[in-house]
């Protein structure tokens, strides 16, 4: 059995609240999505409070980014689900998708950019459906992983190394989960670029997906050795067609020796925190980005290193206060 297909239409340009392409200088939409629903454990649905706790808020406020705080959704924590074991929380991880979808759709048209804290990485299916109703949109997957698994082609149930599939509709995903969008797929492979993936993480199934679909990486070594010029070329690689960007961010590609704040607890892999901010500051130059996700934190991991939480957040205060969306026009042209 299949979880429900909620409707979820696409918004006509004279329906939307104010015109996308100029927010109000300086604004961004916090939301906050504490699900672990797709995690392999619980710990990620306690993100969101735990940014907030570290200072998150005051800190983007103190940069000179005016921030309307929309506040956290459900808490939803993962628990075992023996009724659906390959895709266990299924029915719960549609509900988020959906809340998140819906939540994000009045940031994006009231504030022009959203800033979501998750959760685990199912999450961003929201966030992507949530601009695609409002235009054209591509995604820059910034992850460790390519998370195009499916509960067919892998044992352990968990659908926070799924969601690209379910975006892009492969075969062995589920319907309830693949069809959130206005259509399916959501996405098409020339609509996603993959940014610091690391090959050895990955799959035999998503290898075949890979280079089957013809989808465009740029893998750690090149992140690694040039953030700044790999991320020009990310965004070169959508070329003019699109009217928006979302860029996903999954924890796990910081080196967990460097900044512990990962579900994914992967030593001497990755690029560092410092590489990811650099990175994070050329993406979101782009006026095209509308959206950020934050996935895969777990406080618990966080609280080994009482660093890691402000060098992060001190990171995105620095790449939001430049980003061409939420920046006065006078920060936007020095950046």
């Amino acid at each position: 059995m299949s979880a429900p297909i909620l409707p979820f239409t696409r918004i006509p340009s004279s329906a939307q609240g104010g015109d996308l392409s100029a927010p109000q200088a300086g604004t961004l939409g916090l939301l906050g999505v504490p699900s672990s629903l797709g995690a392999y454990a619980p710990g990620q649905e306690n993100a969101p409070a735990a940014l907030r706790e570290a200072g998150l808020v005051d800190r983007l406020r103190q940069s000179g980014l005016q921030v309307i705080d929309h506040g956290d959704g459900e808490l939803a924590r993962w628990r075992p689900d023996r009724d659906y074991p390959y895709a266990q929380n299924l029915f719960g991880v549609v509900r988020i998708v959906d809340q998140t979808a819906r939540r994000t759709v009045t940031v994006l048209q009231d504030e022009g950019f959203a800033l979501i804290l998750g959760g685990d990485c199912t999450v961003s299916i929201g966030v992507v459906r949530a601009a695609a109703a409002l235009g054209s949109v591509g995604l820059v997957y910034f992850d460790l992983h390519a998370d195009l698994n499916t509960p067919a082609s892998v044992p352990d149930g968990a659908l926070d190394w799924m969601g690209m599939a379910h975006m892009l509709a492969l075969p062995g995903a589920e319907p309830g989960l693949r069809d959130v969008g206005h259509t399916t797929p959501l996405l098409r492979p020339e609509d996603v670029v993959f940014f610091a993936h690391d090959d050895r993480r990955a799959t035999a199934w998503e290898r075949e997906q890979i280079g089957s679909l013809g989808l465009r990486l740029f893998p750690v070594p090149q992140v690694s050795a040039d953030p700044r010029l790999a991320a020009q070329l990310a965004l070169a690689a959508f070329g003019p067609a699109y009217e928006q960007l979302v860029v996903h961010f999954d924890a796990d590609v910081v080196d967990f020796n460097d900044a512990p704040l990962s579900e994914h607890t992967g030593r001497n892999t990755g690029i560092s925190l410092a590489t990811a901010i650099e990175a994070l500051d050329v993406l979101l130059a782009d006026d095209r980005v509308v959206a950020l996700s934050i996935t895969e934190i777990n406080p618990i991991h966080a609280a080994a290193d009482d660093t890691a939480l402000p060098r992060l957040i001190d990171g995105l205060a620095r790449v939001l206060r430049g980003s061409r969306r939420t920046a006065s026009p006078s920060a936007a042209e020095a950046h």
